[in-house]
């Protein structure tokens, strides 16, 4: 008979590389990066509804509940697509930060073209799907799909890299506020170093942690750890702390290092945030399973 209604678990991301290769004649940038799904959650309960209407609400006050909401254009986008005439309920409780490098709208509006499929028994693939995601936004592909993933173009075209070796991930978004698009809009293309990318993925293939971190590498922390120092001092103390690695997410300013053992990283977690005087400091992992967001 199908579900009536969903719990749904939308997942964070970090970024391994983040690699520019180029400006597009379209205006975006041609990218080359690992993706890497982590355990930090948001929760998305999803409703059919027997009126025709879309009704979206949070528990962030300030949050857009209409069709300037991700959520909310997925629903709009899979009832005009599929004819869904029915209604549809969706209530958010957010934990990713927001505006924060770790695609926390995104993951949400995979989440929901996840949670329809399933409540309206579509039957649609994971290509037909990532192709849905693609047109609300160019890291809603990825969060479909999850996992340890090579995204290339705008973030659209996805290869799937074996698991990402198992650790304990502590992220801190400090209290800055970024704009990707001025991030994207300052780089200097001609003067970045680019990651081994091809190097990194064959250090995933073979477990090694520790190389891994020795070749992480994002582009975008050129322009937005030089506007916001508090970056780099957050990635100086995560290894000061006992992190193999550190590095940017995105275009931030969320900051992630990757430990080997959870008290490591929990001494970590209370370091960071009596140095930072930030309460969006999670310590989590790193998330393999290959399944839907369920």
């Amino acid at each position: 008979m199908g579900y009536h209604y969903l719990n749904l678990r939308a997942r964070a991301k970090i970024n391994i590389t983040l690699d520019v290769l180029g400006r597009r004649e379209d205006g975006y940038h041609e990218l080359k990066m690992i993706m890497q799904t982590v355990n930090l959650c948001d929760n998305i309960f999803i409703k059919k509804l027997s009126e025709d209407t879309i009704t979206l609400s949070t528990n962030l006050s300030w949050l857009p509940s209409d069709s300037r909401n991700l959520m909310y254009k997925a629903a709009e986008l899979m009832k005009s697509r599929f004819g869904i005439k029915t209604g549809i309920l969706m209530e958010l409780t957010k934990t990713i930060p927001v505006a924060a490098g770790l695609a926390g709208g995104s993951t949400d509006c995979a989440a929901v073209i996840v949670g329809i499929d399933r409540l309206f028994e579509l039957g649609l693939t994971m290509d037909e799907m990532c192709a849905l995601g693609e047109e609300l936004g160019a890291d809603v592909p990825y969060c479909i799909m999850r996992g340890t993933v090579l995204a290339e173009g705008i973030g659209e075209r996805l290869t799937r890299l074996p698991p990402f070796p198992d650790c304990f991930v502590l992220l801190c978004k400090p209290n800055v506020n970024v704009s990707t698009a001025s991030v994207y809009k300052s780089l200097d293309i001609s003067d970045l170093h680019h990651p081994d990318t091809d190097g990194i993925i064959a250090d995933i293939k073979k477990g090694d942690l520790k190389a891994v971190c020795g070749g992480m590498y994002n582009a975008l922390e050129s322009v937005t750890v030089k506007n916001y120092p508090v970056i780099a001092d957050i990635k100086a103390k995560m290894l000061e702390t006992g992190a193999i690695g550190s590095m940017m997410s995105g275009s931030g300013p969320t900051v992630f290092g990757f430990y080997t053992g959870y008290e490591e990283g929990l001494a970590a977690l209370k370091e960071v945030r009596r140095t930072f005087r930030t309460k969006e400091v999670y310590l989590t992992t790193v998330f393999n399973e290959r399944t839907h967001l369920l």
